[in-house]
């Protein structure tokens, strides 16, 4: 027999499971949609906006706290990354979009080799201590999905969208090792260009820099 409907919520944001996701809710329909998640205690769907619709893949949210409600409504919630589910069919016969999902995990494939887990995870606080990365969590390693907790530090949504995707965590693991050493040395070339740009070739500022 079919489940309950999952309430959406599409976002340029993709959650992984067991990480956080502060979330500002101000349109009306969202606010509807937070009211029922409460009255239930149920999940809601974080699912990524795309050109043209929503992708298939998501992953649930539970509200860990509401941090903040304002006289008009709104609302900061602090929430938490749950299960990852496909959508089959869509409902809007709600203010706010629901779905008739399916939930998934993993399907084996074996664990990840050991090194390539010690080379993701240097990686990540390779990552970190890069300027952009300063907000990224300390990530929960005993997890046993690790790569989850590794991908906070991937900023390219069709890569996240990738990750959240795969059934495999030593592929995870796998393409997570190899994507953050080549992202970390892209992003140092950056900085050091951005830092080099108002100087001329012998490290004076240029005119009006």
């Amino acid at each position: 027999m079919p489940g309950p409907l999952l309430p959406l919520f599409p976002l340029s944001v993709v959650l992984f499971p067991r990480t956080d996701l502060p979330l500002h809710i101000f349109e009306e329909r969202y606010k509807e949609m937070v009211r029922d998640v409460l009255e239930s205690n149920r999940e809601f769907g974080v699912v990524l906006v795309l050109e043209k619709g929503i992708a298939s893949v998501g992953c649930t949210a539970r509200i860990h706290e509401v941090d903040k409600k304002y006289e008009d409504g709104r609302m900061d919630l602090s929430t938490v990354g749950f299960r990852r589910f496909e959508i089959q069919d869509l409902d809007e016969g709600r203010s706010y979009l629901r779905g008739r999902v399916e939930f998934f995990d993993d399907e084996g494939g074996g664990a990840p080799e050991e090194d390539l887990i010690r080379k993701a995870i240097r990686g990540y606080y390779a990552m970190r201590t890069l300027e952009k990365g300063r907000s990224l969590p300390e990530p929960v390693l005993n997890d046993p999905q690790l790569s989850f907790q590794l991908s906070q530090a991937v900023t390219d949504l069709n890569v996240r969208q990738m990750l959240l995707m795969s059934r495999s965590e030593a592929e995870r693991i796998r393409r997570l090792a190899e994507l953050f050493p080549v992202t970390a040395a892209r992003e140092r070339r950056i900085e050091h260009f951005r830092t080099i740009v108002p100087r001329n070739g012998h490290g004076k500022l240029l005119p009006g820099a």
